[in-house]
């Protein structure tokens, strides 16, 4: 005799005056609508840090360290901030009025929505093609739509991502730039070593002869010493041979990376280079968008995946962009922002390090703090940024 026969019989019809009742119960007992956040409004200001920069010093700040701001408010009261710009002051007009009209769109949606929200600003402005302003100006208002989120769930966004630290690598840059002559990048790198910086980067590509680019880097090696990881930017100044050539005769100083040598759609050209040297390429920072990153990663002409927040669309984009590199088995790193892209590459598997740019700093009270060569990110929910409104009102463009 089966003695399970009738506790399943039981069981089934137990199961089915449940489910009898269910069904009832759903016809009688009306839906309740579940209340959701709507963004209500928003502003946008813009600030040009580049009117304090000294041109002598700081020769690209002075032209490029320009932003548009955007605020999103929500009818619970959270806010969440966002900016755009690294662009002369002449684009902050156009670049603030595409962020009006693409926020428009964004208005009475539940911000936690980024995902679709962002696709249609994407769509909305450039018919799925993303590049120029539309993409910028996107990316910041994705950017505030994740600080929101990140108050939301009362998490600082590199948690809310799924990171662990709040501590992440990084290293200087913006201080040494291809105006500077030998003995004026050995002090300043001694000044960053001072200051606590582990690894810092600078330029390359304006000099006239290999002789002269290759006595830079050792200069300013011999200054900082062994124990500093040194990456050198190139900006595309350089084609395939020469990037070859004096790639070789740098070697010995123990390069950490090689940045952009040659054009960023050059995927066979930076191909050769990553064949020839030891040293690692890094490139990624011009491209718009994520596809980008799929031809370059298939190419196999990039060691160090660089992602810029404005250009590859926002924080969103940028996380696609990381696990893209991932699926390659390569690490990535960010390009400007580190206010809010530490978040990022202290939520990625592969995050290496994270770019100490400080342009867009003064727009913030405190975006963070600086310890044994890392940035500490602080624990607030979401970026954790309070806009300094007195300092972007000192610096509204104009004399």
């Amino acid at each position: 005799m089966d003695i399970l026969g009738p506790s399943r019989l039981a069981s089934g019809a137990l199961i089915r005056q449940l489910n009898t009742a269910w069904r009832l119960r759903a016809k009688i007992v009306p839906l309740v609508p579940i209340e959701v956040m709507r963004i209500t409004a928003y502003q946008t200001r813009v600030a040009c840090p580049s009117k304090s920069a000294d041109r002598s010093r700081e020769p690209i700040a002075a032209d490029l360290a320009n932003f548009v701001i955007i605020e999103l408010q929500t009818d619970e009261g959270l806010r969440g901030v966002g900016y755009a710009g690294f662009v002369m002051a002449e684009m902050l007009k156009p670049l603030q009025h595409t962020m009006d009209a693409l926020a428009e769109q964004a208005v009475g949606h539940n911000p936690e929505e980024v995902e679709a929200i962002s696709s249609k600003l994407l769509g909305f402005g450039g018919n799925g093609a993303p590049a120029g302003l539309v993409t910028s100006a996107s990316a910041a208002i994705d950017t505030a739509l994740w600080d929101i989120k990140g108050k939301a769930a009362d998490l600082p966004l590199f948690r809310l991502l799924g990171g662990a630290s709040n501590r992440v690598p990084t290293y200087a840059s913006g201080y040494l730039w291809r105006n500077y002559d030998a003995a004026m990048l050995a002090t300043t790198g001694e000044r960053l070593v001072e200051q606590g910086f582990k690894a810092m980067k600078f330029r390359m590509g304006a000099e006239d002869t290999d002789t002269a680019e290759v006595a830079r880097m050792r200069a300013i090696r011999e200054a900082v010493g062994d124990g500093i990881d040194l990456m050198v930017d190139i900006n595309q100044g350089w084609d395939v041979n020469r990037s070859i050539r004096v790639g070789r005769e740098m070697e010995d100083c123990g390069l950490y990376w090689l940045e952009d040598p040659i054009h960023h759609q050059d995927y066979t050209g930076l191909e050769r280079i990553a064949d020839s040297l030891d040293t690692p390429i890094t490139t990624g920072e011009y491209h718009f968008g994520i596809a980008p990153f799929r031809h370059m990663l298939e190419q196999r002409s990039v060691d160090i995946v660089m992602v810029d927040l404005l250009r590859v669309g926002g924080i969103t984009h940028w996380m696609k962009a990381a696990h893209l590199a991932e699926g390659f088995n390569k690490p990535v790193v960010s390009h400007l922002a580190p206010e809010v892209l530490a978040h990022c590459v202290s939520a990625a598997p592969n995050g290496l390090n994270a770019e100490h740019m400080p342009w867009a700093l003064p727009l913030f009270q405190e975006a963070f703090l600086m310890e044994d060569g890392k940035i500490v990110l602080p624990d607030k929910p979401g970026l954790g940024l309070e806009l300094d409104l007195k300092a972007i009102e000192r610096l509204q463009p104009g004399p």
